[in-house]
């Protein structure tokens, strides 16, 4: 029920049969590889650190905060989606946590795009008239 006269909206939920609102078992989780690598850099933050990790060799964790203006545990968060999507390979050394892009899902990354670019390549250009408005 909500109240519009109060100067404030005042709103309540009241939920009946909350049920059937859950998830059900089967939600399909997605398992094709090349779809759980393209989701792993569908984010600012993970391209950054994406970036990052192209410009030089390995990368500490403690230094992927200089390229997100995000907080550690989120840094932590996104990197943890990259290596589960396959883009990058950790290395301990001593406390710290070195990460690494691997060359492979780059490749393979690379290949994608590739595969998706070319059948734009071979369309013909053309040009779309342009409308002017009128006064």
């Amino acid at each position: 029920m909500c109240l519009p006269d109060v100067g404030l909206a005042r709103c309540v939920l009241i939920l009946d049969n909350i049920e059937i609102c859950q998830y059900v078992s089967d939600v399909k989780r997605q398992t094709d590889p090349d779809v759980l690598l393209l989701q792993g850099a569908a984010d600012p933050s993970r391209l950054a650190i994406l970036r990052q990790l192209a410009a030089g060799g390995g990368v500490c964790a403690c230094d992927f905060t200089a390229c997100c203006d995000v907080a550690q545990p989120t840094i932590s968060h996104h990197l943890k989606v990259l290596r589960d999507a396959g883009w990058v390979r950790t290395e301990r050394q001593a406390s710290n946590i070195w990460y690494h892009l691997r060359p492979e899902a780059l490749a393979r990354f690379q290949y994608l795009a590739g595969e998706l670019a070319s059948p734009i390549a071979l369309l013909p250009a053309r040009t779309l008239p342009v409308i002017q408005p009128t006064a």
